[in-house]
C-alpha cells in the first residue's frame, strides 16, 4: 500500500466523487432539505471559499456545500476541503479515507499549492472555536482570531467567495464548550484543539468531546453563496477579516430570518 501523504494533491479522484454523489444528493435534498441562494456566484477557477462552521465532526454543512459543489461545478473541476491535523495525521485511515474526495491536511502551503493549480479550496477558519460553539451562538459568525486563509488570498491573488449555511448547528445541541477541560487535557499541545464540547444528540444522547460521531437530526438547512471578493492591494488583512466576517454575518441574519 503506497504510504500516506496528507498534503498529496493527485490523490483526489473524480471517480470515487461521482460514485458517491447520488448518495449525497440523496443526503441534501431528503434528509436536510437543502435550499440554495446564489448560485449564479459559483464559477470555476482558483477561489477560497470561506464557510461558517457547525455542529462539530458531524454537522451536515461539510457534505451540504460539498454536495452543491460537486453538483454546480462538476466532480472534474479540482476541489479541495482544508481538514484538521487531527482527522489528517493522527487518524491516518480517516485522513486515508477522505482524501480521495479533496481532503488536504489544513495548511497555508497546501491551500496556497491547490490555489496555484487553478483549484477551489474550502476552508473553515473559525475551526473548532466556530464547530463546537455553544447552541445559544448558532447563528453567530465566529471566525475566530486565525488569518491564514486572507494571507494566502493575497499571495495568490485569488479571489474569496464567502458560503453561508443556516440550521446546521442544530443538528446537535452543544450546551457546553469544554473551554477549561480543553486547557486541562492540554487539547491545544496534541490535539490543536481549544474546545471539549458536550452536547445532546442521536444516538448517544450525551455527547461528551470532539470526536465522537453523531446523527445528526434531520433539520432543514439554507445555504447562500455570496459573490467572489478580493483583498485591495492597500487593504489591511484585519480589514479584509472584519468586512468578511461581517457579509456572512449579515447573510446569516437574513437566512435566520427566512427560516423562521
Amino acid at each position: 500500500m503506497k504510504k500516506f501523504d496528507a498534503d498529496d494533491l493527485d490523490a483526489r479522484s473524480p471517480q470515487q466523487i461521482e460514485r458517491i454523489l447520488p448518495l449525497v444528493r440523496w443526503y441534501t435534498q431528503r434528509y436536510v432539505r437543502l435550499q440554495v441562494t446564489g448560485l449564479e456566484h459559483l464559477q470555476p477557477g482558483p477561489v477560497l471559499t470561506v464557510g461558517n462552521h457547525n455542529g462539530g465532526i458531524c454537522g451536515p454543512d461539510l457534505l451540504a456545500t460539498l454536495g452543491v459543489l460537486w453538483g454546480t461545478l462538476g466532480v472534474a473541476e479540482p476541489l479541495y476541503a482544508l481538514a484538521h491535523d487531527f482527522a489528517m495525521q493522527q487518524l491516518t485511515p480517516l485522513g486515508r479515507a477522505l482524501q480521495p474526495f479533496g481532503a488536504l491536511r489544513a495548511s497555508a502551503d497546501n491551500a496556497a499549492r491547490a490555489l496555484e493549480r487553478g483549484a477551489r479550496v474550502l476552508v473553515y477558519p473559525g475551526g473548532d472555536l466556530e464547530a463546537y460553539r455553544h447552541y445559544r451562538e448558532r447563528d453567530r459568525i465566529v471566525l475566530g482570531e486565525r488569518r491564514g486563509y486572507l494571507r494566502v488570498a493575497r499571495s495568490t491573488h485569488a479571489a474569496i467567495q464567502p458560503l453561508v449555511v443556516h440550521g446546521a448547528h442544530r443538528s446537535a445541541l452543544i450546551f457546553s464548550e469544554g473551554r477549561r477541560l480543553a486547557r486541562a487535557l492540554s487539547l491545544q499541545r496534541w490535539a490543536r484543539l481549544q474546545r471539549f464540547p458536550m452536547a445532546l444528540c442521536l444516538p448517544w444522547g450525551l455527547a461528551l468531546g470532539p470526536w465522537l460521531p453523531y446523527l445528526p437530526l434531520p433539520l432543514s438547512l439554507r445555504m447562500r453563496i455570496l459573490p467572489k471578493t478580493w483583498l485591495a492591494a492597500n487593504e489591511s488583512i484585519e480589514h479584509a477579516h472584519a468586512r468578511i466576517t461581517r457579509s456572512m454575518q449579515l447573510a446569516l441574519d437574513e437566512l435566520a430570518r427566512e427560516a423562521s
